[in-house]
């Protein structure tokens, strides 16, 4: 069963919950700006369903509401970020916009980050780069719950990468994925909906492939991006590898099977490297390559010739990355959010922490 909210509904909730954990207008209402993106692109895994999750970190006190965010190091066109335990979903914006600030002086601008939490959505924060003509880039580690290929121990994250390209009179290109098969969040859905996971999403404890969405309870893994190795594993472990090192390894987070754990009532690693968990963004302005309008009209004229691409039999169209978020933020902007039942009930129960009323 599913409840349909608005945007508004959603929105004014969300940002309440943020207040009464002690996050100030701004960050409250920046916060629910990003995690809400989530559920409007259709992602609904990153949207609302983790707001529980953020109010556990805070009660953990694993959370800072109102983090001194700032710059510890850097040059013309880089920067490390430590984040002071705040909520990624504000920490990530202020440090893609110092990458973006250092890409106007000297063209790109890279910023990774440290002592952070969970960001939402990679997209969101890649995407902020469009309305200024440049190329966006973000990424992040996560919490240990990926065998790289050849193991069944968990070491790496979800580990997402998010691109976005701007066009002109095309819709902008965005590219945002998880380095795994699938993301967690579809996990949990499919353990929400009581569903069996597709082959090639998990494995169990002893390495074998399980259609057993619960399998990560009982000692299994992800799969990196491919599945087993003759179908790639290996190039989405090392893609998976590289954000963790780009978000952690370089900022001084804490890396590999380290990594901070969602789930607060998970024990955190012992002898952890470093500060919480890492991103890295990037900003590339276009006029630093080529003008910028000759850039995206060749964009357009990129993106047209691949819808106009042959479909193969059974489907209608070749899709651009970004069309199934953009089509979908339509639909949800006009018609409603679909909240399924149990993640309402984990929202009411939020709610009911702080005498606040979904709807």
């Amino acid at each position: 069963m599913e409840h349909i909210f608005t945007y508004d509904r959603l929105y004014q909730f969300t940002y309440t919950i943020f207040k009464s954990i002690g996050c100030s207008d701004e960050h409250a209402a920046l916060a629910t700006k990003v995690l809400i993106a989530a559920d409007v692109r259709g992602i609904d895994s990153h949207g609302v369903a983790r707001l529980s999750g953020y109010v556990r970190l805070w009660e953990a006190k694993r959370i800072n509401a109102t983090p001194d965010i700032k710059i510890v190091h850097e040059t013309p066109s880089t920067a490390v970020i430590d984040g002071d335990a705040g909520l990624g979903l504000v920490v990530a914006p202020f440090a893609m916009q110092v990458a973006i600030d250092k890409a106007k002086i000297a063209g790109t601008g890279w910023v990774s980050v440290r002592n952070s939490n969970h960001f939402g959505i990679a997209g969101y924060h890649a995407m902020m780069a469009l309305q200024h003509d440049m190329v966006g880039m973000a990424m992040t580690n996560a919490s240990a719950l990926v065998a790289p290929t050849f193991s069944v121990e968990r070491m790496l994250g979800t580990n997402p990468i998010a691109v976005a390209i701007p066009a002109n009179e095309q819709p902008p290109f965005v590219a945002d994925m998880a380095t795994t098969t699938a993301a967690n969040g579809k996990l949990e859905i499919l353990q929400r909906k009581n569903a069996d996971a597709p082959l090639g999403w998990v494995q169990d404890k002893d390495g074998k492939e399980t259609t057993d969405a619960n399998a990560l309870k009982s000692a299994g893994a992800l799969l990196p991006l491919g599945s087993d190795r003759e179908h790639g594993s290996h190039k989405g472990y090392a893609l998976g590898s590289i954000v963790d090192i780009f978000s952690a390894v370089f900022s001084g987070a804490s890396y590999g099977p380290w990594a901070p754990p969602f789930p607060a009532y998970v024990p955190m690693p012992e002898n952890m490297p470093g500060k919480g968990l890492g991103h890295f963004f990037g900003a590339m302005r276009i006029d630093a390559f080529r003008p910028a309008d000759e850039f995206k009209a060749h964009m357009d004229n990129w993106i047209t010739r691949f819808r106009q691409a042959k479909p193969a039999d059974g489907y209608e169209k070749v899709l651009i990355p970004g069309d199934p978020e953009r089509e979908m933020e339509a639909d949800r902007m006009r018609d409603g959010i679909p909240v399924v039942e149990p993640v309402v009930k984990d929202l009411e129960e939020v709610g009911a922490k702080f005498n606040v009323q979904l709807g």
